[in-house]
């Protein structure tokens, strides 16, 4: 029977009971996924060995940088995606344990209800993650980062510091963006699928 579960649980992400809801996810665990994998480590990957500032001392570069990147980009993204596949998970785990059919949720309405509020969950925790990522990375990456390393020894002041491949970093911070404001139009785009498909299931009763 846990089997059984287990298959369900599965089936359900990754079939979920709507088109777009599908396609999300094809989107959401191929694209953005391989995305991030692949070009945020090849990007972000080795950002701390090359960030230097004058004076190019260790503890003033590691100082620097922490200050520079409070989050490392690729694990605040990586919870971004783990957060944001919660309440989908959560529901289906629900629908698993119920042996709730696919095609059940759009036709009972308590089902359609949790649904749509797993769907508004995950809107709302990627407008989160959207207005968190422009407070701590901004829209661009500047080539020069001013650091206060006073409170590290007061004979640094402020100092200069070298930022690493900037404009690449701004591609894929943009890129970020875009993937986060797809995502929030597909979920916005498969409520509306939703509300359309049970207006039919209405009307052909």
């Amino acid at each position: 029977m846990s089997l059984n579960y287990i298959k369900n649980f599965y089936e359900g992400c990754l079939r979920p009971p709507t088109v777009i809801g599908q396609f999300h996810t094809l989107f959401f665990g191929s694209v953005r996924m391989f995305f991030l994998g692949v070009l945020g480590f090849a990007v972000y990957g080795n950002e701390a060995l090359h960030f230097s500032c004058d004076p190019d001392r260790r503890e003033l570069n590691l100082y620097c940088y922490n200050q520079f990147r409070p989050i490392t980009p690729q694990v605040f993204w990586a919870l971004q995606l783990v957060t944001v596949l919660v309440p989908g998970a959560v529901f289906h785990l629900y629908a698993a344990c119920k042996n709730i059919d696919q095609e059940e949720i759009l036709e009972r309405p308590i089902y359609t209800v949790f649904y749509i509020i797993s769907v508004l969950l995950r809107i709302i925790l990627e407008v989160i993650a959207f207005w968190l990522q422009s407070h701590l990375f901004g829209f661009q990456v500047h080539p020069l980062y001013m650091c206060d390393a006073s409170a590290l020894e007061k004979a640094f002041n402020v100092t200069k510091c070298m930022v690493p491949e900037h404009f690449e970093k701004t591609i894929f911070l943009s890129a970020m963006y875009t993937f986060t404001i797809i995502t929030i139009l597909l979920c916005i785009a498969e409520i509306f699928e939703i509300l359309c498909r049970r207006l039919g299931y209405l009307n052909n009763q």
